[in-house]
């Protein structure tokens, strides 16, 4: 008969990694797979929650582009609308004959007067035509500077970019059983002073209360992450994962949060990743495959191959 030791490794401390034991009562992910936190906050006031510099960096490349392309063709659209509406006839070298080919032209004029370009075809004349073209050459000038700011600070911004294997496993460690998971870098940048920080979250026995256990590693820092990273929990009589079955974890909800710091010596900044791994993604009686291979006299890592896994008879307690 399986044995709970929960109840004897609550006597420990325990961090919440700031989660709370009330706020994440109940059945669903905590930490998405990407890192992501699976929080949302409603009831916000709209100026409060409006952080547009965090939503230009953070978004992806292709809605920051996309946003970008909308803005500038909407901006254009807009002074178009207000030559159109201030009269025609206050913008010299227009040729069009109907509404349509006078607003593409003016259209036309607006971008080259938003790029402070302006190849001298089109050109204002009077007062009012002249303040909105001035209007708009001074907005393209700070939209351009804040977009080519917004480029900047999305390459500048130093990330973990960490590679982590899918599933976690229960294989053999020793003469025990160990909890795994595998991490590499694929990138060449160097991360220097690597620490892990691992948890493992459940639900408290007939209750939907959490509890968040640290869980104590085989090496929970390297010094440098040149190759994959196999980070191993083993498991002990005073781990939380101590004779629980599979079955068990599934009912408890289990998820294990991980937490990894590294220098980047391209940014000469401390960064951080994250990720996740719940119940059903956590493999028993199987050992990660080798990666490491020798070419022409250098270390070959097969990054494709982090994921893969065989089968491996578990140790008995």
């Amino acid at each position: 008969m399986a044995v709970n030791k929960t109840d004897a490794y609550e006597k420990k401390k325990y961090n919440d990694f700031g989660l709370g034991e009330k706020a994440t009562s109940g059945h669903y992910r905590v930490i998405n797979k990407d890192g992501t936190f699976n929080i949302k906050k409603n009831n916000v006031p709209l100026l409060e929650k409006i952080n547009f510099f965090h939503a230009l960096v953070s978004m992806s490349w292709s809605k920051f582009l996309l946003l970008v392309l909308a803005t500038y063709f909407c901006v254009n659209l807009l002074f178009a609308s207000i030559y159109i509406l201030i009269g025609i006839e206050n913008l010299t070298g227009i040729y069009g004959t109907s509404t349509l080919e006078q607003f593409i032209e003016a259209f036309f004029f607006s971008a080259q007067t938003i790029t402070t370009l302006g190849y001298g075809q089109v050109a204002p004349t009077g007062i009012l035509a002249n303040i909105v073209a001035a209007t708009e050459s001074m907005l393209g000038l700070l939209g351009f500077a804040l977009a080519t700011g917004m480029v900047y600070g999305r390459f500048s911004k130093p990330a973990a970019k960490l590679k982590y294997s899918k599933s976690a496993v229960i294989a053999p460690y020793k003469d025990i059983n160990g909890f795994m998971f595998r991490v590499v870098n694929p990138h060449g940048n160097q991360l220097l002073e690597l620490e892990a920080t691992v948890a493992l979250s459940m639900l408290r026995e007939n209750s939907n209360l959490r509890n968040f256990f640290p869980l104590e590693l085989e090496r929970s820092q390297v010094v440098f992450l040149p190759a994959a990273w196999t980070i191993v929990h083993p498991i002990t009589e005073t781990s939380p994962f101590y004779r629980l079955s599979k079955e068990e974890l599934m009912i408890k909800d289990a998820e294990i949060i991980v937490t990894l710091k590294a220098f980047d010596d391209t940014f000469s900044q401390s960064v951080y990743s994250r990720t996740s791994y719940k119940y059903s993604e956590i493999e028993w009686g199987a050992k990660f495959t080798y990666l490491i291979t020798h070419e022409g006299g250098k270390i070959s890592i097969d990054v494709s191959g982090i994921d893969n896994t065989e089968a491996a008879q578990l140790n008995h307690y």
